[in-house]
């Protein structure tokens, strides 16, 4: 059941159709909140490799309607496999833990096909691509863009979810910078000390590769020795392999050291022949698929080269995050790298607070949104932070080396009840609409209180008239 929603209703501009986007589009369109969506890009490409689920999404998805569809292209997932390049195996992860705190198993999906199940709940006709925001202006209680075509949109909020270098954030920081209002942690580069290989073959033969028959080994992460790079590959429910390479940088560079680079040195990190110098780079190395005698060059020959793209991994939670009538969302005000799969959905919790805030809008008057832009920072900011530490640990985890032995020794050597004690508390934050009808939550440890959470459904309960008990 979907909530009708009284005046008022706020016209909503989403710029970005990433996971973060489309899931807050997702959500205004049930709750009939009037939006539009613009993307940059002219098409959606099927990108990125794999990522794991469970109970800090599914519980939404069920309230969506699509856990059963999510459950037939997703593979369950128990354990983590972890090894040397040699081949010796090192102490296997068990996040049994995760399955019964959260009430459901983690699940490995491709993140294309998550994406396209996520962008079905969206009608085509709300998204508008080649559109490259130039401009943002606020005048008589609306907000409006400009795109690069020339064309003008208004509304009555502006939401900011398109990446790392986004440019919503990019035109609101230039505001707040000239009134002197923009922290100075604010106004400096992403930083980032590693690079990443992603992308997914095409379905493989089970003969040649027999552990995909395995329901059991959905991911196996490998540390090389004496190369700065960690690589992990996914097997997937539709008999694919994602992979993920990592490569450790010496230092912290930014994307303005390497624009610098490029311009003194003609020769690019990025692109397609980025891509490929890191696919000539790591091709030999070897995985646990195939029987253990096949290599990442085997996975790349069978991936159609426009699926292969090499992205840095920023690291940054910054600390302003709206103004105005404009408010920013996922990456666009926290990056944090994938190690700890935990960066796409601290974008989607973040599409949830906001769609749940938006529906219980008491006016759309500038200081009702500036009010309801500060609820939506205090409940967030939390668990960004959170996320963004959890990424830290993660990524030392991976990283070659002394300090990435040291830091799997101490995993390896972590009591079973302080493991379990740093699982529940990534699988606490499980968020809901307010706004939709609740389901069950069967995890052994309650979630997180979410305040917007509770404040839609208080209002979803008075216009439904149901009785508080």
């Amino acid at each position: 059941m979907s909530a009708t929603v009284a005046t008022p209703r706020p016209t909503v501009l989403i710029v970005g159709a990433g996971l973060g986007g489309v899931v807050l589009g997702a959500l205004l369109e049930r709750c009939n909140i009037p939006y539009m969506i613009f993307e940059r890009a002219s098409t959606v490409k099927p990108l990125g490799s794999a990522m794991s689920l469970a109970g800090q999404m599914i519980y939404l998805f069920r309230q969506l309607g699509i856990d059963e569809k999510f459950e037939e292209i997703s593979k369950y997932s128990r354990f983590g496999d972890f090894r040397l390049e040699n081949g010796t195996p090192l102490p296997t992860t068990d996040f049994i833990a995760m399955e019964e705190y959260g009430g459901c198993p983690s699940r490995i999906v491709s993140r294309p096909l998550l994406y396209d199940l996520l962008l079905s709940l969206v009608p085509r006709q709300k998204i508008h691509f080649n559109k490259r925001i130039l401009n943002i202006t606020e005048e008589d209680d609306k907000v409006k863009i400009q795109a690069a075509d020339n064309t003008v949109y208004e509304g009555d909020i502006l939401v900011g979810a398109d990446g790392a270098y986004s440019a919503i954030r990019q035109r609101m920081y230039e505001k707040l910078k000239k009134e002197g209002n923009l922290p100075k942690s604010d106004q400096e580069d992403l930083p980032f000390n590693c690079t990443c290989l992603v992308g997914q073959t095409e379905p493989l033969d089970l003969e040649e590769f027999p552990e995909l028959k395995n329901p059991k080994e959905p991911f196996v992460t490998t540390f090389s020795k004496d190369s700065p790079f960690t690589w992990t590959v996914f097997s997937t429910r539709q008999s694919t392999l994602c992979f993920m390479v990592l490569e450790h940088l010496s230092e912290k560079t930014s994307k303005t050291a390497q624009e610098q680079r490029f311009r003194n040195t003609d020769n690019s990190e990025w692109g397609p022949h980025a891509a490929q110098a890191m696919c000539d780079e790591t091709r030999d190395f070897s995985i646990s698929f195939g029987g253990g005698k096949k290599t990442l060059g085997d996975l790349y020959d069978k991936t159609p080269k426009e699926r292969i793209v090499k992205v840095m991994l920023e690291e940054k939670v910054f600390k302003t995050w709206s103004h105005g009538r404009t408010v920013l969302l996922g990456d666009a005000c926290h990056k944090v790298n994938p190690s700890a799969g935990v960066g796409a959905i601290t974008a989607m919790h973040d599409a949830i607070a906001l769609a749940n805030l938006i529906y219980a809008l008491p006016s759309n008057t500038s200081d009702d949104i500036t009010k309801t832009f500060q609820e939506y920072h205090a409940e967030r900011y939390p668990p960004a932070m959170e996320a963004y530490n959890n990424s830290l640990l993660m990524s030392k985890l991976l990283k070659g080396g002394v300090t990435g032995a040291i830091v799997r020794f101490m995993k390896n050597n972590m009591p079973n009840w302080l493991w379990r004690l740093a699982v529940k508390g990534l699988i606490m934050n499980r968020l809901q609409a307010g706004f939709l009808k609740p389901v069950e939550d069967k995890g052994t440890v309650p979630p997180n209180i979410s305040p917007s959470t509770e404040k839609a459904r208080a209002l979803f309960n008075k216009r439904m008239g149901v009785v508080a008990v």
